[in-house]
């Protein structure tokens, strides 16, 4: 009979740790088998022992002593995944030497900060909508902002089956301005300006949280600094770090590449 394990830190969690993927992704990598605890194919949920090897299709993975978090100026045109197939990937067009990947998403055509981490549970603390936290956005928009449109997005919008949260909204221009949100729905900022018959021109985030992109170039990137590291953590205290799923029930938990 299989020794019964009691101890230890569940396999994907080990993996994301360790910087090799999301745990989402882990799932996928445990359930496809190419996931081994020692000499055994690892299954869904499984624990790691710390006197235990974990290979990952044949690749002896060691956990990741260093933590990375990156903050980025995406340019418009670059895809917010690991994924290799995608020609425009953010992993490649960084090429940074240790494995990390994206916190949340910016589709293609915006731009503006993102983060980039080797840590799964700050992609899930920052990214879980339940724990509501903010990111800014800078908007720009075909035709000339009235007070009622920005009202009416401020109060919430009826899309994708669901009134978004209400938000704080702010004219910065006769076509701008500028939004914070606390949810990040699949291109909410654009349905919800093409509810009003209003098309994004430009958009552009520019705060998660206490993280501020500020005049970091276009494609560029920096460490976060010790400082907005330790106000980071003391932001995330108390938040959830439950890993970031689609579950059509659940608006909240429609996160992880799900972004404007």
């Amino acid at each position: 009979m299989e020794e019964k394990r009691t101890a230890g830190v569940r396999i994907n969690k080990y993996l994301s740790a360790a910087g090799v993927c999301s745990r989402r992704e882990a799932d996928r990598q445990i359930a496809a088998g190419n996931v081994c605890i020692g000499d055994r194919v690892a299954g869904i949920g499984d624990l790691v022992r710390p006197d235990e090897q974990v290979y990952v299709q044949g690749r002896l993975i060691e956990a990741e002593k260093e933590r990375i978090l990156l903050v980025v100026n995406k340019p418009k045109g670059i895809v917010c995944t690991a994924e290799k197939r995608e020609k425009h990937n953010i992993v490649d067009f960084l090429n940074y030497p240790k494995r990390i990947y994206p916190v949340g998403r910016l589709d293609k055509q915006s731009e503006g900060l993102l983060l980039m981490t080797n840590e799964g549970d700050f992609v899930n603390k920052i990214m879980r909508a339940g724990n509501r936290h903010e990111k800014e956005y800078l908007v720009t928009v075909h035709k000339t902002v009235t007070d009622a449109f920005l009202q009416a997005l401020a109060d919430g919008v009826p899309i994708l089956g669901t009134m978004t949260r209400k938000c704080r909204v702010e004219r910065t221009g006769k076509r701008s301005f500028r939004m914070i949100l606390t949810q990040g729905m699949n291109r909410q900022i654009r349905r919800m300006c093409e509810y009003f018959d209003y098309r994004v021109v430009s958009l552009k985030r520019v705060r998660i949280m206490n993280i501020h992109l500020g005049d970091l170039p276009s494609g560029a990137c920096r460490m976060v600094t010790p400082e907005e590291l330790k106000r980071l953590e003391q932001l995330l205290e108390g938040s959830s770090n439950d890993t970031v799923r689609f579950a059509a029930s659940s608006m909240d938990q429609q996160l992880w590449e799900e972004e404007q």
